[in-house]
């Protein structure tokens, strides 16, 4: 990170124009953040939120991304991601991060979120996924939502293309359920089955919401409609929180 540290400073300040506000709501030790992400593979509103916190913390609070099976398998993409800490979006690897007592990212909604239409850019996409609360509760951290908006317009998505992903089979080869016909740069208008677009420079809000205790038995994961119960929290808090940044999002 200390490596790349004149490209972040370029990427927030210049680039994204990014704002993070809420760190204070920040509880004391580990916690399991959850969000929402956009513009298809590179998901730079995702990314800016890990750089903030880099900015914000040093080295004194550590924060773990994670990233889809694809990413991190891709050339290049992977190694990049494991230098910087992004772990694969799994119980083992977020346990042992949190068991650690570092923090751990996660976005829930995976690429059914990142790939949304532009036109639901503002709608939060956590996809019906509860492992992230059952993560937490394992692991007897707090969830700390977080909101965001802008990463939509790095990148403009016409189409989530579920339709040709089913006919290329692509969720029992790839774990896919969407190939993206985007706008942007460099190519205009296409079918954007890799990353391969340079995201454009939207400015980017996040911000940090009210922690979410859940409690500390380890067995409430079996519990469905606490689980339940805690997902709906989560969601509606972010949904509350990009709302409420959508609003003053173009002021």
């Amino acid at each position: 990170m200390q490596q790349i540290k004149p490209f972040i400073d370029f990427a927030l300040n210049r680039y994204f124009r990014v704002e993070t506000t809420g760190w204070e709501r920040l509880p004391k030790g580990p916690c399991l953040l959850a969000g929402i992400h956009s513009g298809t593979w590179l998901t730079m509103d995702a990314w800016s939120f890990v750089f903030s916190w880099w900015r914000h913390f040093g080295t004194s609070r550590l924060l773990h991304g994670t990233a889809h099976d694809a990413l991190m398998a891709f050339p290049g993409v992977g190694s990049f991601f494991r230098n910087v800490g992004v772990l694969p979006a799994s119980r083992e690897p977020v346990s042992a991060a949190l068991a650690a007592g570092n923090s751990v990212i996660v976005w829930p909604g995976g690429e059914v979120d990142a790939m949304r239409s532009w036109r639901r850019r503002n709608t939060v996409v956590l996809g019906g996924r509860r492992g992230f609360v059952k993560q937490a509760i394992a692991s007897g951290v707090p969830i700390v939502p977080v909101a965001t908006v802008g990463g939509a317009n790095t990148v403009f998505v016409l189409s989530e293309g579920r339709w040709l992903a089913k006919l290329l089979q692509l969720k029992k080869r790839f774990r896919s359920e969407s190939v993206p016909i985007v706008a942007g740069l460099p190519f205009g208008v296409w079918l954007e089955l890799l990353p391969s677009h340079i995201p454009l420079p939207a400015k980017i809000l996040n911000e940090v919401l009210d922690p979410i205790a859940v409690g500390n038995d380890p067995k409430a994961v079996e519990d469905a409609a606490y689980v339940d119960d805690l997902y709906a929290k989560v969601e509606r808090a972010i949904q509350a929180g990009v709302d409420r940044l959508a609003s003053r999002y173009d002021r």
